[in-house]
């Protein structure tokens, strides 16, 4: 390896300037100069003992002369030992020895492994130093001599594997297989970044880094409680989530405590599970560099197998400790899931006012001075039942904004309704069919009684919140804030389509739960199924329809065999899993008096569905047809509802089969095909077609 003189010209140019760096790392560049002061001199110590500094093959052999030398002088660079340094307070490298713990000779050790990385000179003085010029990082060896210390055995250890400089990760030791104080230092790229100045993260974190949401209306008490929690211990802090938004309560108690918040994404630490431990060493980094607390959620979107779990957070709790760090979600803290123990606290859901304040910040924020914020209160009711974190209320305010800006008008409630119900996830979509509401109230013709049911329905899912939560009026034993109904009634009668209305009217989807993807004939299945729609439910702002419910929420019955005993430990199940259940669920059924009665006692709403009488069928004749289907003129809909008891899905059945061919014979529906279209109908119910009911239409249908 050619060694020439230019180590020496090279040292010799103009120090380095810190007058044209920022000043917020001037100092940086003033200490890096003492740096290429012992440079400089170490330099010149080498070359004053090296009897050829030019010899082109020098670093491959020793002569008889250098191994004389070798064992006859103490060797090193004679670097003097020199006056700690002390950084200005509030400098860079100040921050870095109050939140790593550094002494000020790890603090110089630090700089001469990163100097290669400020300035190209020091890769090959540190080459002519090393005596091999493709070694141009320091060596452990070389950076003790560089600060004084060659001889003192006790300083290696400010570079062992505890050690703050290596255990923080601001240095690396590579090369293990070379003797100890032959291994090289390297900085990682981030930790060079932050001493000159950039704030932006570490490109591996990319992809599970969220966005940070303040919660803007988030009581002061509660976020001075919440920091104060992180302040304690090794600042572990899990905030349960009880409707609240636990994230953004986070974020405003990590700006509270003078803290920056590092948001990692639950959903995307899952999908990368060999990942977590390198990840959870990179943003353990981060949030030391940068003086952050980490957050950390919703746990529930973390492996749901129990192992997969722990694993995961064990490893991000054991790289995180001493960082504070928030964990969030709806479930509660498992003591196996890591060795650490948080302080648990609840955020419950806030107040209708507050909620406001949330949606007028958003909207605001979305919109910018051209929103008007005195509609804020309507719109807010119109999502009321919803259940939101910090993100996806702001996401869906942007959304809704948009859309209401390309329309030319002011956002709207339907505008915020669609918004909100494009934040659910798909997990749901998977377990049941997905039904976007399309109805409304005018679409239903029902009994006054079953009118006002259906709308308390709707109005406890709206204010479930400030009821069940704020004023406490389910307490204990583990009960949930859902809303569970019973519809009741004869097929046709409306059940399933006035589910579809109060979804609408609270800005949900309807999911129906398909019965063929939960009944499993193996034993313990079908509760495992269950189990999952209940949590993905619970997760989603929906309504959960189970039709048919007398299916699998049938009676109890006296155990005479295995099968007997099965199915009581099924329905068992499932009166525990309503009592918990914090969503909204319908259940519909032809039979009530199958269902078992401690299902009706744990029913919120019960909506009996009769079957219509005349004037309710004439109502119905009229909705189903519409005004868009042209009619003849001797259309007789009040026969067709005095005559015919029919529910409205018979109705509705007749109809679209009376325009089908009002269709085919290019002209306006004419009363024979409307009684023939009946006519059929009767015969796909197994009914007789008589006379005291068709009575002069009897001959037009007969062979219909």
């Amino acid at each position: 390896m050619t060694h020439t003189a230019e180590p020496v010209a090279v040292a010799d140019r103009a120090s380095i300037d810190s007058e044209s760096v920022p000043t917020d790392v001037g100092h940086l560049w003033a200490r890096l100069q003492l740096v290429e002061e012992r440079v400089r001199h170490a330099v010149a110590v080498r070359r004053a003992a090296d009897p050829d500094p030019d010899d082109p093959y020098r670093g491959q052999y020793l002569t008889p002369d250098a191994v004389a030398r070798i064992l006859d002088e103490p060797g090193g660079l004679d670097v003097p030992a020199h006056e700690p340094w002390q950084s200005p307070a509030g400098s860079v490298l100040d921050g870095l020895a109050r939140r790593f713990g550094l002494s000020p000779l790890d603090l110089d050790l630090l700089l001469v492994a990163v100097a290669p990385d400020l300035d190209a000179r020091f890769e090959r003085l540190y080459g002519y130093l090393n005596d091999d010029l493709t070694r141009r990082r320091p060596t452990v060896g070389l950076a003790l001599e560089l600060c004084g210390l060659g001889g003192t055995a006790a300083a290696r250890f400010r570079l062992a594997p505890g050690a703050p400089l290596i255990a923080g990760g601001l240095v690396e030791v590579t090369e293990p297989e070379r003797p100890p104080l032959s291994r090289v230092l390297a900085v990682p790229d981030r930790v060079t970044g932050h001493l000159l100045g950039s704030a932006r993260p570490d490109a591996r974190l990319a992809g599970v880094l969220g966005e940070a949401r303040e919660d803007p209306t988030a009581e002061t008490p509660d976020v001075h409680r919440t920091a104060a929690a992180a302040g304690t211990g090794v600042g572990l802090v899990h905030l349960r989530s009880r409707g609240g938004d636990a994230a953004g309560l986070a974020t405003a108690a990590l700006s509270a405590a003078g803290l920056r918040p590092l948001v990692l994404d639950a959903m995307a630490l899952a999908r990368r599970p060999g990942d977590v431990p390198e990840l959870a060493r990179i943003a353990a980094l981060e949030a030391r560099l940068t003086g952050a607390g980490v957050v950390l959620g919703p746990l529930e979107a973390l492996p749901g197998e129990p192992a997969e779990r722990a694993r995961t957070l064990g490893a991000l709790c054991a790289a995180l400790r001493g960082v504070p760090l928030f964990t969030h979600g709806t479930v509660g803290w498992a003591p196996e899931w890591a060795a650490d123990t948080p302080v648990v606290l609840t955020v419950p859901a806030p107040s209708p006012e507050r909620q406001a304040a949330r949606w007028r910040y958003a909207l605001g924020h979305a919109a910018g001075d051209g929103f008007a914020t005195g509609d804020v209160e309507a719109l807010a009711e119109a999502v009321a039942a919803h259940r939101l974190d910090s993100g996806q209320l702001h996401r869906a305010a942007d959304v809704a904004v948009r859309t209401a800006a390309l329309a030319g008008r002011p956002v709207r409630p339907d505008d915020l309704r669609t918004a909100v119900r494009a934040q659910n996830g798909a997990g749901l979509d998977r377990l049941a069919r997905r039904v976007e509401p399309g109805v409304g109230w005018d679409d239903l013709v029902l009994p006054p009684t079953t009118d006002r049911r259906l709308r308390e329905l709707a109005l406890r899912a709206r204010h479930r919140e400030q009821v069940l939560g704020q004023w406490g009026m389910r307490p204990g034993g583990g009960r949930g804030r859902g809303v569970i109904a019973l519809f009741a009634g004869e097929s046709g009668t409306g059940k399933t389509m006035s589910a579809e209305v109060v979804a609408a009217d609270l800005g949900m989807d309807l999911y129906v739960v398909d019965l063929s993807t939960v009944v499993d004939k193996y034993i313990g299945e079908t509760e495992k199924n269950l189990e999952r729609i209940f949590t993905e439910a619970s997760a989603v702002n929906a309504v959960l329809l189970f039709d048919e419910a007398d299916a699998i929420f049938g009676k109890r019955s006296e155990v005479k065999d295995a099968h007997d005993r099965h199915a009581n430990i099924e329905s068992a199940y499932l009166l525990q899993r309503m009592e918990s259940f914090d969503g909204i669920a319908v259940l519909t059924t032809n039979l009530r008096a199958n269902l078992d009665e401690a299902f009706t006692r744990r029913l919120d709403v019960v909506a009996d569905f009769p079957m219509p009488d005349s004037g309710q069928r004439l109502a119905l004749w009229e909705r189903c047809l519409g005004d868009r289907l042209p009619r003849a003129a001797g259309l007789d809909l009040a026969f067709c509802a005095d005559r015919f008891e029919l529910a409205g899905g018979s109705i509705r059945a007749c109809t679209v089969t009376a325009a089908y061919l009002a269709a085919e014979s290019a002209g306006p529906l004419t009363m024979r095909q409307l009684v023939t279209a009946i006519a059929q109908e009767y015969r796909k119910l197994g009914r007789l077609v008589l006379e005291s009911e068709f009575g002069p239409y009897l001959a037009a249908v007969t062979g219909a």
